[in-house]
């Protein structure tokens, strides 16, 4: 691309240089017409490189996850220099089966991304990811608007496979969902209510780490970030904690890692964590507590041939759980669990061999409940036990876009929540 634009200058200049006087040369009149003919048709032909260049890269960009991050998001790592433009985007038809709450049949348009990245040197990057949800910020309804928000925006400083630097406002490398998010690397409309509820994706908060690949089978990332503030802690867990890097309260840190080993091809083992006081200097109730947080998660997938299998587990506990539930008037769970289990097969090889389109069925069961212990003298929500079954398709026509069907049936251990048929689209 450089050498193009070189050229094209070169030729610009040179062609300005020749003067008007050559042409009244008799004898040279021919000789001259014919070399700035000859220049003219060059100069033709890079116009036209240096326009499809722009419109069309020489080389096509690989749909491939780096770092844990989704295939948009790992758009700028493939960049040689310069500017990279990423993203993506889903929306969805969401109807009540069975209306005992009330609920009014919906459509979204849930969220729209966009990913900006530059490149400034082989080894320096910067990349982020500008999210618009619900279509608009401003309120249309009782449900009220949707946001922008910066989702990460991080500098990466990159020595080699095995060592690397981040800084900026990360993603919590937690869960198979809070750093790959994007709608075509899972299935359903809705995000698995694990990842929702229990691990709040998306999570991100400012930080600072390291990461890379030990060896070509085991990938690690290590942050240490501003931690939760458990002033936003709620009877639901821990998603209002997020920070967001919105003037983070930092008077309280965390840690935060993540280790995936791949012993096979297709086969994933992996553990993260996140440890931290959240209580961030604040007083409850005129006390000032530590409200210590950790959350454990294990997760595996493997996917052979059509066969995709995926399970994730994860743990939390609150400390001073009861100065926080004093101080909320509600109560806070001091142990919090979740953990799903998901099945999908494509069967597009066997309708159509060498296809790129892909279509699958999928099953996945959950169960999550934010008080499975809670503090002396406070009761447990038992509405908040839930299990959930969903079974669905996932349609690709292409690699990038796809279009979702799934069936969610709730189980609350008290009370009751109605099931939702979905219907959806994503690229």
């Amino acid at each position: 691309m450089r050498k193009r634009l070189l050229l094209f200058l070169t030729i610009l200049i040179f062609g300005l240089q020749v003067r008007p006087a050559a042409a009244v040369r008799g004898g040279d009149n021919e000789l001259r017409l014919k070399e700035l003919e000859e220049k003219v048709d060059v100069l033709t032909d890079e116009v036209r490189k240096l326009k499809m260049t722009l419109i069309l890269p020489e080389e096509e960009t690989k749909y491939v996850s780096v770092f844990g991050l989704g295939p948009a998001a790992s758009k700028i790592y493939q960049t040689n220099r310069g500017l990279s433009i990423g993203g993506y985007g889903e929306a969805y038809y969401r109807s009540y089966v069975d209306d005992r709450q009330s609920n009014t049949n919906t459509t979204d348009n849930y969220r729209f991304i966009l990913y900006v990245g530059y490149k400034f040197s082989k080894n320096i990057l910067l990349n982020t990811e500008i999210e618009l949800e619900h279509g608009t910020t401003s309120s249309t309804n009782a449900s009220g608007g949707g946001s922008a928000s910066t989702e990460f925006a991080y500098l990466d400083f990159l020595f080699s496979d095995t060592f690397n630097a981040r800084a900026g406002m990360v993603l919590i490398p937690v869960g198979f969902i809070n750093e790959m998010h994007e709608p075509t690397t899972f299935h359903g409309n809705i995000r698995p209510e694990v990842e929702r509820q229990i691990i709040p994706s998306t999570w991100r908060e400012m930080g600072a780490g390291v990461f890379g690949q030990l060896t070509p089978q085991l990938e690690y990332r290590l942050y240490l970030v501003n931690s939760l503030d458990a002033g936003g802690y709620s009877k639901r867990g821990i998603r209002n904690g997020r920070q967001k890097g919105n003037r983070a309260r930092a008077d309280d840190l965390a840690l935060t890692g993540r280790l995936d080993y791949t012993p096979l091809p297709g086969w994933t083992l992996g553990a993260s964590f996140f440890a931290g006081e959240a209580g961030q200097g604040q007083q409850f109730n005129g006390e000032t507590v530590s409200a210590f947080t950790t959350v454990t998660e294990l997760h595996t997938q493997y996917h052979w041939r059509g066969l995709e299998l995926r399970a994730l587990g994860v743990m939390e506990t609150i400390g001073d759980s009861a100065q926080l539930s004093q101080a909320k008037g509600e109560t806070i769970g001091k142990k919090l669990y979740g953990w799903y289990a998901e099945a999908a097969y494509d069967l597009m090889p066997l309708l159509e061999e060498d296809s790129e389109q892909y279509l699958a069925p999928f099953i996945r069961y959950e169960e999550y409940n934010p008080h499975e212990e809670v503090p002396s003298g406070y009761a447990a929500d038992r509405s908040l036990d839930t299990r959930l079954v969903t079974i669905g398709v996932s349609y690709k026509p292409h690699p990038q876009v796809v279009l979702k069907a799934d069936y969610r049936d709730f189980d609350v251990a008290d009370g009751e929540k109605g099931d939702e048929f979905n219907l959806g689209l994503g690229f």
